[in-house]
């Protein structure tokens, strides 16, 4: 993808608001019932991290049970994870997009359904997340990455490539070689024609970053991020939900979170500023993410099982 031909100066990152002026409504429920709780047509980021078909139970640190992931089939696991996939579609606004978060382990198959659910045209790509666990296989390459699946509920879904998280910076070598003119304001800059059109390149931009990424550490593989940790099995860091939220959705925009876990997604898009809806089927984990978004200041409003309230309206 080309740059545009006049380039903006470099967008500064968001700053967070203040976290008590965030709507984060939190569900127990089945995310296949969360169109009783999220309007049709809603929500501009679906961020997805359901089960990965690996056919263990999980537990806390703690040693609760957090969820379930044995299954009488893998056609059974495939048809549970469509059911829900399909009611995701559904909540997505014309500029919405989900982001499907899962390994070698069903994520080939989980394509197909996906071009069954969207449409084949509405694959938007995919990023390739490298953890930084390394291998522990004895056979054959081990997977050293997990992979996101994007998909398109529009033509044009909302996409902020220029976002400084989504930038990293040229190299060195490139620098010197290319980036010789200076505009008015003295930055540095390249210039490219494709096509008959000219294209200008700001050195402090940096490039886009692209579909693999290496550097949201893992959870269990690095002891700085311990302190963010929840103790909740399969955690992802809050970099990375931070640069999906950042990437495809808007401030005052709702991100949805059907499968919440320990609640980094609704964490990441508090602290943007946008609105968030977070659905568990896990007692446990509405009682992670309630302590987790309550240490975090984030004001939260929780439906149990027993409630059916919407999310109220946006002022």
């Amino acid at each position: 993808m080309t740059e545009p031909v006049s380039a903006a100066p470099g967008e500064p990152a968001e700053a967070p608001p203040r976290a008590a002026t965030a709507r984060v409504l939190l569900v127990h429920g089945d995310a296949k019932d969360l169109l009783a709780h999220v309007a049709e047509g809603s929500v501009e980021l679906a961020y997805l991290d359901p089960p990965f078909a690996v056919g263990a139970r999980f537990r806390t640190r703690d040693g609760d049970d957090a969820y379930d992931d044995v299954w009488s089939s893998f056609d059974a696991y495939l048809a549970w994870l469509e059911a829900r996939i399909a009611v995701v579609r559904a909540a997505l606004a014309a500029n919405g997009t989900m982001w499907l978060h899962l390994d070698q382990r069903a994520v080939h198959e989980a394509k197909v359904l996906c071009d069954r659910v969207f449409g084949r045209r509405a694959f938007f790509g995919e990023v390739i997340w490298a953890p930084g666990n390394g291998s522990k296989a004895r056979r054959g390459p081990g997977a050293t990455h997990q992979t996101l699946l994007l998909y398109a509920r529009g033509d044009a879904p909302t996409w902020n490539g220029r976002d400084p998280s989504l930038r990293a910076p040229f190299a060195e070598t490139s620098v010197k070689m290319h980036f010789t003119n200076k505009d008015d304001d003295g930055r540095a800059y390249r210039e490219r024609a494709i096509g008959g059109k000219t294209y200008r390149y700001y050195e402090d931009e940096g490039r886009a970053l692209g579909s693999v990424w290496s550097d949201c550490p893992a959870m269990a593989a690095n002891t700085p991020l311990r302190a963010e940790s929840t103790g909740y099995p399969t955690q992802k860091p809050l970099k990375l939900l931070d640069r999906i939220v950042r990437a495809s959705s808007s401030p005052g925009g709702t991100v949805l979170d059907p499968f919440c876990g320990s609640g980094t997604t609704l964490h990441a898009a508090a602290a943007l500023g946008r609105r968030a809806i977070g659905v568990d089927v896990g007692a446990r984990a509405i009682g992670v993410v309630e302590a987790r978004l309550a240490k975090a200041t984030i004001a939260c409003d929780v439906v149990r099982r027993v409630d059916a309230a919407p999310l109220p309206a946006p002022p």
